[in-house]
């Protein structure tokens, strides 16, 4: 018989990377979880990971066994779930990517609240990459983020140049990478487009100075809006105080919608603070 805190190890190692994150995330020390790991492995009879001194790789039999691994934490943590909840409201664990406006998330949740629903909203900001596997393995129900080819989009969206609305180039439709080459720029560093926007300029040889690096968007716009320099965002965040230019031959788009994770499907079709929330941001694009 597996006990599910082996699981929780192994499925940990293969989200954190190693094994020392790996214990801090599940909050053991590094020999308890590499005596849970090697007792896993033990009672599957095979390994599950190459262990190196500078990596640890998933098998092959890791990797197949990490797909029912996922599966029954899933359904560990919907089982839990619907035992503590009561008919009184759902307990709705929503993560979302701090690359939409905050106004837009306060709406949602105020539109929520002032419907007296009953459902018990939770919530977790982080970069899609690191929501994901915590969907995977049920620790949340819904994660709202750049859904790619994948499920129905709430809203679709290109990106633009974001500038201050006084700046002299703020009145064009339109601009080239050669035209903002000397322009200092702002960093967004969770931007789920970053890669391209870097190679975008790369190819056309631009190297602007970087006036600032930021992971908060409601700080690039505050940097941006003061004129320190300017930066390639979304344009949902068009805004008073910024002018939002569209930069010629920059293509990327984004669909923003919530990734389901199976276990919780029914239980979000019958939310009410679930259907409110994605209305709200539907409306707000």
């Amino acid at each position: 018989m597996i006990d599910r805190y082996l699981l929780r190890y192994f499925l940990a190692v293969i989200d954190q990377g190693n094994f020392t994150r790996a214990a801090q995330h599940v909050r053991v020390s590094q020999p308890t979880l590499s005596v849970g790991i090697a007792k896993l492995e033990a009672l599957l009879g095979s390994p599950l990971f190459h262990r190196t001194n500078r990596r640890v790789e998933v098998t092959a039999a890791g990797t197949r066994f990490a797909v029912h691994a996922r599966r029954i934490e899933a359904e560990f943590a919907a089982a839990e779930r619907s035992v503590r909840e009561t008919e009184a409201g759902r307990h709705i664990r929503l993560g979302i990517v701090p690359t939409l406006p905050s106004h837009w998330i306060e709406r949602a949740l105020r539109a929520v609240h002032d419907a007296g629903c009953t459902d018990r909203l939770e919530i977790l900001e982080g970069r899609a990459r690191d929501l994901r596997p915590r969907l995977d393995r049920g620790a949340l129900d819904a994660v709202l983020c750049d859904v790619g080819d994948g499920p129905s989009a709430l809203f679709d969206e290109g990106y633009a140049v974001a500038m201050a609305a006084d700046h002299p180039l703020a009145d064009r439709t339109m601009i080239d990478a050669q035209d903002i080459a000397a322009e200092p720029m702002i960093v967004r560093r969770h931007c789920e487009a970053l890669a391209d926007v870097s190679r975008f300029f790369t190819r056309r040889g631009v190297r602007p100075f970087m006036a600032a690096r930021t992971t908060s968007d409601d700080r690039a716009v505050a940097y941006v809006r003061a004129g320190l320099g300017m930066t390639v965002m979304p344009r949902c965040f068009a805004d008073d105080g910024i002018a939002m230019v569209a930069l010629a031959g920059f293509d990327v788009r984004r669909r923003i919608g919530f990734v389901v994770a199976p276990a919780s499907a029914a239980r979000l079709a019958d939310s009410m603070g679930y259907d409110l929330f994605q209305r709200a941001i539907r409306a707000a694009a």
